[in-house]
């Protein structure tokens, strides 16, 4: 029973942990990093548990923080997404955001509203630096 308990501490980042056949389960992001540098891994868990519990398989990576050109840089396998949906994991909001970015699932709604209302600021803010030059 020691071993046992020694080998779930050593597990690996990309998957190991607890799979039981009839839980629900998420695919959700998982936040490593540091404290002003997040990083993030997408992952399969048991819904229910906490975020930091031991994934049951990782599934990709996103990096919200901008390289030297401008991107934000993000990685999928596509093959165990299809696989885990077909399962019935729940997407979490983000996840399906990132999803529809990237052309795999339809446009989520709120990427809608997002940029909606970034036309709507930068629309006043034109409106505003117009009015203080006249």
């Amino acid at each position: 029973m020691r071993a046992y308990r020694l080998l779930k501490k050593l597990m690996p980042s990309s998957g190991g942990g607890d799979d039981f056949e009839k839980a629900k389960k998420s695919i959700r992001l998982a936040r490593y990093g540091c404290a002003n540098r997040p990083f993030y891994h997408i992952v399969v868990v048991l819904q229910r548990r906490d975020c930091k519990a031991h994934p049951i398989e990782q599934l990709g990576t996103y990096d919200p923080m901008e390289n030297h050109n401008g991107e934000k840089l993000v990685s999928f396998n596509l093959e165990r997404i299809k696989y885990w949906m077909a399962k019935k994991a729940r997407l979490t909001n983000p996840v399906a955001e990132l999803l529809g970015l990237s052309g795999f699932l339809p446009i989520h709604p709120h990427t809608y509203m997002t940029a909606w209302r970034n036309r709507q600021k930068s629309k006043t803010e034109s409106e505003q630096s117009e009015t203080a030059t006249n």
